[in-house]
């Protein structure tokens, strides 16, 4: 049987590396700001269900279009939320879903076209009530 301090360290989730990630889903491109509207509440009461939308400006046609669509968080046990992969027949680059957020923390949307450039938004969400994060 493990020590108790033993057992909480193996536990305890640590703090994701969202830059890192983003820089492998990326390959270390570089990331624009614009054409990416990230949707999410400035202020929510709890965590567990969190509205999140991102749209990308995009015509969605066979020459420009959006191929990715990536969301991540700073302090979620894994930093890479959701993913979506689009087409032009897609119609629009707009995502909308419910996601859990672990505390007070950063959200970032990235796309990618498919020129290969890649655009962002962040947006800093206040939560009251914590999700996702496991107290001992």
């Amino acid at each position: 049987m493990l020590p108790p301090r033993a057992f909480a360290q193996l536990t305890r989730t640590p703090l994701n590396n969202m830059p890192e990630v983003i820089r492998r889903v990326t390959g270390g491109a570089v990331i624009n700001r614009g054409r990416v509207k990230l949707n999410v509440p400035p202020l929510v009461e709890n965590g567990h269900l969190v509205p999140l939308g991102v749209t990308v400006e995009s015509p969605m046609t066979a020459t420009d279009f959006v191929s990715e669509i990536h969301v991540f968080t700073e302090k979620n046990p894994l930093p890479e939320m959701i993913s979506f992969y689009l087409g032009p027949r897609a119609g629009r680059a707009a995502i909308a879903t419910r996601v859990r957020l672990a505390d007070t923390e950063n959200v970032v949307a990235i796309a990618r076209m498919n020129d290969g450039s890649w655009w962002s938004d962040t947006q800093f969400v206040i939560v009251t009530l914590a999700a996702c994060l496991e107290e001992l």
